[in-house]
């Protein structure tokens, strides 16, 4: 009996120890455990393109509904990976698509809507933003049944937008139907102290769970979003799966065109994309509390 005892100690032990170093070696923030799901950390070889079993570039010049001036290429020259990161570069020169549209600035902007899509989880990249007078870096999610109900009624969540004109000052946004636009939920998170994105690489996220968004920069919270906060009669849309985007934009309505005070090109880096599930921790223990009562 004493053996049996010993070898039921040894099991709980053990149990305890393994959910330990499952939650040590996931992401976690706010006191919440998370398990990586999806990843992508732009390790190849230098001047490599992008890996297409992740990524799809979205290519045109018509503007993207904000009145943008880049023609999104799928060009190598505007997205590649360098130096272990991902490399979306905005560049000033004349170019004509496919589609005969002829666009002074080209850029990237990278979508996972046929690789990957969840609902719910920590999203993360960490990053370091360009700067100028009329450029619009972001990471952000988009619902993926944007081509049947449209936008906003897919939903939006900015995770992370700057305009080059504050380039100390980064936003996170969700967009909606009855609060789209301008009228989009919003938040913003600033360095201080003279301090600029364009500096260093920054770590920007989301805490997605049911009716409740968490907005974090560096894990510091800066904004908490709940189903409870929409506008009177609207609806939260942020129930469903979702993709990731990645683009740097030149003009817009937001940021403003660039002037002669922009410098060309930029970039933004994306050291790595990680995504995580939150952990279910409470299915291990009924297992262990019925393993800690044999010893009785």
């Amino acid at each position: 009996m004493l053996r049996l005892k010993h070898t039921l100690s040894h099991c709980v032990l053990t149990l305890i120890l393994i959910a330990a170093a499952t939650v040590e070696s996931s992401g976690q923030s706010s006191k919440q455990k998370w398990k990586l799901i999806w990843q992508d950390e732009f390790n190849a070889r230098d001047a490599s393109p992008i890996d297409k079993s992740k990524w799809t570039p979205e290519v045109g010049g018509h503007g993207w509904g904000n009145h943008e001036l880049q023609y999104y290429t799928d060009r190598i020259d505007n997205a590649f990976q360098s130096n272990g990161s991902l490399v979306i570069k905005a560049i000033k020169e004349e170019f004509t698509g496919r589609d005969n549209v002829t666009r002074s600035y080209t850029s990237a902007r990278l979508i996972t809507k046929r690789t990957f899509t969840t609902t719910y989880g920590r999203f993360e990249a960490r990053i370091k933003l360009p700067r100028g007078q009329g450029i619009w870096p972001a990471f952000w999610l988009l619902g993926n049944d944007i081509a049947k109900v449209g936008w906003p009624k897919c939903g939006e969540i900015d995770i992370m937008e700057l305009i080059g004109k504050e380039p100390s000052t980064i936003h996170g946004t969700i967009h909606g139907p009855g609060y789209s636009g301008g009228k989009g939920l919003s938040s913003s998170h600033s360095l201080g102290e003279g301090k600029q994105f364009a500096d260093a690489f920054h770590v920007f996220a989301i805490e997605w769970e049911p009716k409740t968004i968490r907005f974090y920069c560096d894990d510091v919270l800066y904004k908490t979003v709940t189903a409870a906060d929409l506008p009177p009669g609207t609806t939260w849309v942020y129930d469903h799966p979702f993709y990731i985007l990645l683009n740097v934009a030149v003009g817009g309505d937001w940021p403003g065109n660039p002037d002669s005070t922009t410098s060309f090109p930029q970039a933004m880096l994306v050291d790595y994309i990680r995504v995580f599930k939150k952990l279910d921790t409470t299915r291990l223990q009924p297992v262990v509390l019925q393993l800690l009562s044999y010893q009785h």
